[in-house]
């Protein structure tokens, strides 16, 4: 990624953490320049990219300013309720499928799926929308014989997982895991923020009833835009207090 790009990234972090609020003056050229090891064109380049996206103002003899902005929706999910909620899902956002198609698993996909390397899978990639933002990027993975339930016409309008459970897969039980990642080319295009932008990655193993595995995801979402929320209290333990999560977090 070109230098002032990166410190596009990492400025834009510092004005969503905070730590620039609105009308805050940033470091100028010079600042910067030396603070990220750059040059001063590269530091220009960098205000002037976050100038043109709407979240600074330059003015000559008053340096670069953060813009106030209008909040933005939210979309919010408990631990305990991770498992998407499609009347939810169905209602508050709209979905645009990229692509879809059939191809041989590789080894990763093979794995996650417990399927011979090789087996025919289906995969999907689509993008969420949350009032217009585009908030989430999701690549799925199907067994093929379960992918053959449907068509992508189908997808465009229906929760993938309403979908498996309309085919007789209904989702019984998960394991996911959540992490950071960065955002790369395709990604950050389909999502409108740049190259290199953190992203909140999920990745879920879906099984039914019967134990088999019927669908493997990598969720990415904005930060910005999906949150997670646990209640949690604190408990008396055997070693000391602990940290418990409530029930029926919401």
């Amino acid at each position: 990624m070109p230098l002032y790009q990166q410190m596009v990234v990492q400025l834009q972090s510092r004005i969503e953490s905070g730590e620039f609020g609105p009308s805050a003056v940033l470091p100028g050229e010079l600042d910067l320049s030396r603070d990220y090891g750059v040059s001063r064109i590269t530091a220009k380049r960098a205000l002037d990219e976050l100038a043109e996206a709407g979240l600074v103002k330059r003015e000559r003899g008053r340096g670069t300013r953060v813009l106030e902005r209008p909040g933005s929706t939210t979309m919010r999910t408990s631990i305990d309720g991770w498992l998407e909620n499609i009347s939810l899902m169905q209602s508050t956002t709209e979905v645009r499928l990229l692509s879809f198609d059939y191809l041989n698993a590789g080894p990763d996909i093979a794995s996650a799926l417990e399927l011979p390397e090789g087996a025919e899978v289906q995969r999907s990639v689509r993008v969420r929308t949350l009032d217009g933002a585009p908030m989430s990027y999701l690549v799925c993975f199907l067994p093929g014989a379960v992918g053959r339930s449907f068509q992508a016409a189908d997808l465009r309008s229906t929760a993938m997982l309403k979908l498996l459970e309309r085919a007789g897969h209904g989702v019984a039980s998960a394991r996911q895991t959540v992490s950071a990642t960065l955002a790369a080319p395709d990604t950050a295009q389909a999502l409108d923020i740049h190259a290199g932008a953190p992203l909140l990655e999920v990745r879920r193993i879906a099984r039914s009833a019967d134990e088999r595995v019927v669908q493997y995801i990598r969720a990415l979402y904005r930060p910005e835009l999906y949150h997670i929320e646990m209640s949690m209290t604190r408990k008396a333990g055997p070693d000391g207090p602990l940290w418990s999560a409530e029930e029926g977090v919401s």
